[in-house]
């Protein structure tokens, strides 16, 4: 277990006691958000982040329209110049003629071809408005017609990077045996899926060499750790062993059991250091209440108390992992304790589904600035005793945090004041 330090030197904002501020240093990712701040002054007008699929509409909608708008200027220009380059023949009338033009005027005869200039005009002007107008109203509706079409074409296109999608957030929340299998013609789009599905083998050959090392290496440490015990045990209880004999055989079981759990330990940390392939759903408050009736024994014999207040809540995820989870939590509070000191484990739903395990309890002072190492393997604090082996190996709270990690869960560790660490851990739901 994670040792916190003894009294004066360990858990949490101490009370009665300045904590020390932390330290505040520049960000190390300033540099980064400037390009979020360009692209917030680009888009900030929509007051949201658009889509790729809409930025593909809005590329296809607009390349059309502007198309369409080129097109009819050209068009209302050369249709110009055609009425502009188009004349009647110049006729001859007599001055006392009058011609009756198609708006009902009464022209004379010398003014009869400035007349019909006049009325070519207007006639061009009119029929140009009329074509305008038109054109635009089509342009309106085709371009609404081109914005649906690019919305769905933009789908087609972003199919299998959707594909892509489901396929990796299938393979985060269950297996690296999943496969894209994409099949079509060798674009980037293919390329893009053969690369992950080749990254997903060396992945799933990783993990299973993994799996086959803890395997391995679980056995062959064991093995001579138990046979080390058992000869020491045999040894022990030999009546006419020395004094001498007996004190040394007593200190070297002592240590065998020390590396047995870190053995132990640092097993289950790679075992569970890895994301759940299976998830069913667990009882949290059945969980809890096994862990609080293995750690009585050990809670009376460092005159602990142990309060429970356990609620139904059900999350998703592997319950003998769930079960080391509270484990570890009341033993990490038992150890690290004072003589008539306290544990409260309580469990309960969770905001927004799943639940959420709180162990509380007694014990010396840490200083705010350790709370964020104290999930970090073998970490200890000055003036903690490194050699008793009834504390644990240092690895309690780091298996809880990969554990949580590996159910995709979330820990956080506050300090009590006057002593002690409240540790809440929120398990997701099924």
């Amino acid at each position: 277990m994670t040792t916190p330090p003894p009294p004066g030197g360990a858990s949490g904002a101490p009370g009665g006691t300045p904590v020390p501020p932390r330290p505040t240093r520049p960000p190390l990712a300033a540099p980064q958000e400037q390009p979020q701040e360009v692209l917030g002054g680009v888009f900030g007008w929509l007051q949201l982040r658009p889509t790729i699929r809409i930025r593909l509409t809005l590329l296809y909608g607009g390349m059309f329209l502007t198309a369409g708008v080129v097109l009819l200027l050209l068009m209302y220009y050369f249709v110009q110049q055609a009425f502009h380059d188009a004349s009647l023949p110049r006729l001859v009338l007599a001055p006392d003629m009058y011609v009756t033009m198609p708006n009902g005027t009464r022209v004379a005869g010398d003014n009869f071809n400035q007349a019909i200039q006049e009325y070519q005009r207007s006639e061009a002007d009119a029929s140009l408005t009329t074509l305008l107008r038109k054109s635009l109203t089509v342009m309106v509706c085709l371009a609404v017609i081109a914005f649906i079409l690019g919305y769905a074409l933009a789908g087609r296109v972003l199919h299998p990077l959707n594909r892509i999608t489901r396929t990796a957030r299938e393979v985060a929340g269950s297996d690296l045996h999943r496969r894209i299998d994409m099949d079509g013609p060798d674009d980037e789009l293919k390329e893009l899926a053969d690369t992950f599905d080749d990254m997903l083998e060396r992945l799933d050959r990783a993990f299973d060499s993994q799996r086959r090392f803890v395997a391995n290496a679980s056995h062959e440490l064991r093995t001579p750790l138990a046979i080390n015990r058992t000869l020491l045990e045999v040894q022990l209880s030999d009546p006419g062993a020395s004094p001498d004999l007996q004190q040394l055989g007593k200190t070297l079981l002592a240590t065998n059991e020390r590396s047995e759990q870190l053995v132990e330990g640092l097993l289950l940390l790679a075992r569970s250091d890895n994301e759940l392939t299976e998830r069913r759903p667990v009882e949290l408050a059945e969980v809890a209440q096994r862990a609080v009736e293995v750690t009585k024994p050990e809670a009376a014999g460092r005159e602990v108390e142990v309060r429970s207040e356990l609620h139904p809540a059900v999350v998703g995820g592997n319950g003998v992992l769930l079960e080391r989870i509270a484990l570890n939590l009341l033993q990490n509070g038992i150890r690290y304790n004072t003589p008539g000191g306290w544990v409260e484990i309580t469990s309960a739903p969770a905001p927004g589904g799943g639940g959420e395990l709180t162990v509380s309890n007694t014990g010396p002072v840490v200083p705010g600035y350790e709370l964020e190492h104290i999930f970090e393997p073998f970490r200890r604090v000055k003036g903690a005793d490194r050699t008793r082996s009834d504390k644990g190996v240092g690895l309690g709270l780091s298996i809880v945090r990969s554990v949580v990690r590996a159910h995709g869960g979330a820990i956080e560790a506050t300090a009590r004041p006057g002593g002690g660490l409240t540790i809440r851990v929120r398990i997701p739901g099924v």
